[in-house]
């Protein structure tokens, strides 16, 4: 019994398994994880809503991720009734906790971020600035988590995003804008570091978020120094994107106050010789922003503008031209009876509509030129598309309209100055030249459909009116119209010639083609053998009836319409016998009718 027990018993476990099993779970517990966060940001903000500003739907699409992270991961927090469980050191055995937190954070990040962008009054603010404190929570855990669980590339990148979300919330709170600066700074020089390193990819996401902390770090500098915020470096910081949205309320606020300053000084507005005061503090200062976009778009930079950036200049420009004459009709409105403030009102809202006429013709000047740029040149490799010239005919139109409308109302006064007459007999003559335009690429749409002598006859008419209004501009300053409407005069001399010729050429060659298309015709298929392959006609073998890829090839399932088919005629059979043919008497074999007595007696 003692020796079978002796030999049930297990031996004794040796110090070298322990050593092992203990190394290994050591090891275990060392393992780093590594997370590209700014990679990670870039690519969940920009694909569910951040590059259209929708916050909201990037807040719900993170609230969506939390809610699959936490089924995956089963880091479920009860049934029925909520039971909190926290991330802790000891929590992270998966990357998909660090994610967990990172997704907290930016949901709280852009639920204070929606509220930010909606305006919001006393109440959401303090709603808003405790999601902000929120975001900044979740991400100084993600930070500590990550410098624990994580590798020191994932730790860095970590300490930047929770630097930037701490300054982000001093810098909405503007208590202490030092500390904001600071945090700013960090997050820079972080990515700055980063940006050496690594893929293209990835320096110039580093290169995107030192772009958009740049102007934070300006405009506190520049709150700290106290020196004036002057509105061209204002302006310069506007730009898109998430981060730019803390601070465009700001700025705006800014200008407003500057330009509240600057409207003391203004007492009247001046258009065509013309002088009417201002009284209006309101009016003065959506004036004076109006004339600050206006320096913006005229300045000597203004080549290196983007066509699209100038369009949005342009937007706002008519934003604060309309809201000038909102305020003047409202004192007009509250003026009363008194002649002489209605006079100058009235006086003022002209001038303000003639000059916002203006700048109306102007901005289709640039969409006319952004669409002849495209008009002119062929499809690049990616098939971009080609302005047809019905759109310019469309912008042309407007440009027509407006013309007329800005020298109507400038000539609707009775007494007009000299500067006036001018101004309308400058804007006749550009509407002549806009109807001349028009007039050519009315004859090109002609032209692509083939119509030779309705193009003909409005290239001739073009022309014509494009001398027309050179004559009348034989003494005109304006050099660079003169060419422009000497280089369509050519153009509309070229184009009739080129439409002459092709529609003589067709005409010609009219008869030909018909007899071609007419000797070529056959009941017979002259289809090449490879293009007759259908579905219905090999079903009896496999071999694919769909197009090649990449092609907009039809299905070839069954020919329709189908074919001609060689049908045999019936006979034609003349019966030249009928009429001589004596047929037999068949009145014996008809049958009899039967008639009653009365019948018989009455007949």
């Amino acid at each position: 019994m003692s020796k079978l027990a002796n030999q049930q018993q297990p031996p004794p476990p040796s110090s070298d398994m322990d050593v092992d099993s203990a190394d290994a779970a050591e090891e275990k517990n060392l393992v780093r994880f590594s997370i590209n966060v700014l990679e990670l940001t870039r690519e969940a903000q920009m694909q569910h809503g951040l590059r259209h500003g929708d916050y909201t739907r990037y807040r719900r699409y993170c609230t969506a991720r939390l809610r699959r992270l936490y089924k995956s991961l089963k880091f479920l927090h009860g049934r029925g009734k909520y039971t909190k469980r926290n991330i802790t050191e000891s929590t992270v055995k998966d990357v998909r906790f660090l994610h967990v937190v990172f997704y907290m954070a930016e949901r709280a990040w852009s639920h204070a971020m929606e509220k930010k962008t909606a305006g919001p009054n006393a109440k959401q603010r303090i709603y808003m600035l405790g999601r902000f404190r929120k975001a900044v929570k979740w991400a100084t855990l993600f930070s500590q988590l990550c410098s624990i669980k994580g590798d020191s590339r994932t730790s860095l990148e970590a300490e930047a995003y929770a630097s930037y979300m701490k300054g982000t919330l001093l810098f909405e709170q503007e208590k202490n804008i030092e500390a904001a600066m600071m945090n700013f700074k960090n997050t820079r020089t972080v990515y700055e570091e980063l940006g050496k390193y690594g893929s293209i990819e990835n320096q110039l996401l580093c290169r995107q978020r030192i772009e958009e902390v740049e102007p934070m770090i300006g405009f506190c500098s520049r709150k700290l120094g106290g020196s004036a915020l002057q509105a061209h470096d204002l302006l310069d910081m506007e730009k898109e994107g998430p981060a730019y949205d803390l601070f465009k309320a700001k700025i705006e606020a800014v200008l407003s106050e500057t330009r509240s300053q600057q409207a003391a000084s203004m007492t009247e507005f001046n258009w065509l010789g013309r002088r009417f005061p201002i009284t209006s503090a309101k009016t003065r200062v959506a004036i004076l922003k109006a004339q600050q976009l206006e320096r913006d778009l005229n300045g000597a930079a203004t080549e290196s503008i983007s066509a699209d950036k100038k369009l949005a200049i342009f937007d706002k420009l008519f934003s604060a031209y309309h809201d000038a004459r909102g305020c003047i009709r409202n004192d007009l409105a509250s003026a009363g009876n008194a002649e002489n403030i209605r006079d100058d009102l009235n006086g003022l809202d002209k001038a303000v509509s003639a000059v916002l006429g203006l700048r109306t013709i102007e901005r289709n000047q640039l969409l006319v030129s952004i669409a002849k740029s495209k008009f002119a040149k062929h499809r690049d490799e990616k098939n971009e598309k080609i302005t047809k010239p019905e759109e310019l005919v469309r912008l042309y139109d407007l440009l027509i309209q407006n013309t007329t409308d800005l020298t109507d109302l400038v000539s609707s006064g009775r007494d007009k100055n000299e500067e006036e007459n001018s101004f309308v007999n400058e804007y006749e003559l550009k509407g002549l030249a806009f109807r001349a335009e028009r007039c050519f690429y009315l004859a090109k749409s002609y032209s692509s459909a083939g119509k030779r002598t309705e193009a003909y006859a409005l290239f001739c008419y073009a022309r014509s009116l494009v001398d027309s209004a050179l004559h009348q501009l034989a003494n005109s300053p304006d050099k660079a119209l003169t060419q422009d409407l000497k280089a369509l005069s050519d153009n509309c001399r070229s184009n009739s010639c080129i439409e002459h010729a092709t529609g003589i050429m067709e005409d010609e060659n009219a008869p030909e083609r018909l007899s071609k298309g007419v000797s070529t015709i056959s009941l017979g298929d002259n289809k090449k053998k490879e293009d007759n392959k259908y579905l219905i006609d090999m079903l009896g073998s496999y071999e694919s009836a769909l197009g090649e890829q990449q092609t907009k090839v039809p299905t070839r399932i069954t020919q329709f319409p189908p074919p001609f088919q060689s049908v045999p005629c019936n006979p034609i059979v003349v019966d030249m016998v009928y009429d001589i043919i004596e047929f037999p008497n068949l009145e014996n074999r008809m049958k009899k009718e039967k008639k009653s007595i009365l019948k018989r007696f009455w007949g």
